[in-house]
């Protein structure tokens, strides 16, 4: 079924000023288009009725915040920045498979696979970097904190699957089934024009994502991020 803009007349605007506007991507719609089915950054154009250029994208699956610039300038800032790590991006991630190492950092180049699948590899010629944190909160259940260093494709799908804790419901990459890919972009935070921007979006699909343990380790790891930049 082709998805229409009526279909989203609800995204959600998270901020907004003159250069760009940061919004909520949903789970299970591509950034661009695909085949006869419109993406969401075509979608965001005719829901805001504004000029707008993409900077960055998340995979199909994945939620969260997404930064549209509003010039072709503003767009251009922004993949230098990009380009040179200016802007950081912590992501929210769970799976029902106990990891290798409860934190740390995964290093490693990643080669195409099968089937448009990656995988992490041995050698560190242009290594694809993530740091990670996670949280044992329920049985079975374990939230993953994770800090793409750097911005290859499927990243930090391939990273927590190299250490045995794909993420749920991702079964490209062995996930185990559920409701929905738990993978989310949960803040972003860089300088534009002297400004500090610090953004965050809780998830809001998803049943795990909504217990109480999972809200309550997420409203910690916001408090702790406000008294850290206080």
């Amino acid at each position: 079924m082709t998805l229409k803009t009526d279909d989203f007349k609800t995204i959600d605007l998270i901020y907004e000023n003159n250069d760009f506007i940061a919004v909520c991507k949903p789970i299970e719609i591509s950034f661009h288009n695909e085949n006869d089915t419109i993406g969401f950054f075509n979608l965001a154009k005719s829901h805001f009725e504004i000029p707008l250029w993409p900077v960055h994208r998340l995979d199909k699956l994945t939620s969260g915040i997404i930064i549209l610039a509003k010039s072709k300038k503003a767009a251009a800032q922004f993949g230098l920045m990009f380009e040179n790590k200016n802007i950081e991006k912590i992501y929210l991630a769970i799976s029902d498979k106990k990891p290798k190492k409860k934190q740390g950092k995964i290093t490693g180049d990643m080669k195409k696979s099968r089937n448009g699948s990656w995988m992490l590899t041995q050698s560190k010629i242009n290594p694809a970097q993530t740091r990670f944190q996670s949280f044992a909160l329920i049985p079975k259940i374990r939230l993953f904190v994770v800090k793409p260093l750097t911005g290859k494709t499927h990243q930090i799908r391939v990273a927590l699957k190299s250490l045995g804790s794909p993420i749920l419901g991702d079964s490209r990459y062995g996930g185990s089934a559920s409701d929905r890919a738990y993978l989310h972009a949960f803040r972003i935070n860089f300088t534009w024009n002297h400004e500090t921007i610090e953004l965050e979006n809780y998830p809001t699909q998803g049943k795990y994502f909504q217990l109480p343990e999972i809200q309550s380790a997420l409203l910690k790891l916001s408090s702790d991020a406000n008294t850290s930049t206080q």
